[in-house]
């Protein structure tokens, strides 16, 4: 469905090597690969006008591939598959391949990472809607940094020494959590991108908005205790 007559094109980045877990996009949650959990979020979005998955794995592949809704036109590159490749140039690629193959153009680009299970389609349709909304050309979202504010936080110089990581007039700062002002980090759940910021080699621009997302949505599945955090947060759903 089109929102504003702006088409969004989800893409869902899934290689099949991983350091941390082994073939961590299909390691199983609760009988189901990790990678599904986003799937269904991109499934079920009123919003994304087609949805592509950029994997080099053929186990991936033949996993979503029963998702009639999740195109899967061509293999990553192994020149895009390496664990240290950046997510634009893959983001960069997908987009202009897939729009070459069906000839036709996307006028956003929206990043769903499989290792953000908790995002839901209700989250994927109100960002969209959030940056219709705003007249923007991108969107992040981000969760608040809670206990680990960076005016608590400190360096350990050379010397042994502590000093500040944010520049303040004191070196302690003793007050109350509540009353330090708010912070936020990505979260990794959702990125929005306009397609010119894409092709200037861009995430994000002067113009970038938050998608705020409480703190249980934003797990971020890197190594094995994440897993077991995501277990017990789905236990209690």
């Amino acid at each position: 469905m089109l929102i504003k007559n702006k088409s969004f094109l989800g893409i869902i980045p899934a290689r099949g090597g991983s350091k941390s877990i082994k073939n961590k996009n299909l390691y199983l949650i609760r009988e189901k690969p990790l990678i599904f959990y986003t799937i269904k979020s991109a499934v079920n979005s009123k919003y994304l006008s087609d949805t592509v998955l950029s994997t080099d794995s053929k186990k991936i592949a033949n996993y979503v591939k029963k998702f009639s809704k999740i195109k899967i036109p061509f293999f990553r590159p192994k020149k895009l598959a390496g664990d240290k490749i950046l997510t634009l140039p893959v983001l960069k690629y997908t987009l202009l391949k897939y729009e070459k193959l069906i000839k036709r153009k996307f006028d956003f680009v929206v990043l769903l990472q499989p290792t953000s299970p908790l995002r839901t389609s209700k989250d994927i349709d109100n960002s969209i809607k959030l940056l219709i909304k705003k007249k923007t050309d991108s969107l992040i979202s981000v969760t608040s940094v809670g206990a680990n504010h960076p005016l608590r936080m400190k360096k350990i110089l050379s010397n042994n020494r502590l000093t500040n990581f944010v520049n303040q007039k004191t070196f302690d700062n003793m007050k109350p959590r509540q009353t330090l002002p708010k912070v936020f980090i990505r979260n990794g759940a959702i990125y929005i991108i306009n397609r010119k910021l894409i092709l200037k080699n861009r995430i994000s621009s002067k113009k970038t908005i938050a998608f705020k997302m409480n703190e249980k949505q934003s797990i971020n599945i890197d190594d094995y205790k994440d897993i077991i955090l995501l277990k017990d947060i789905l236990k209690k759903k």
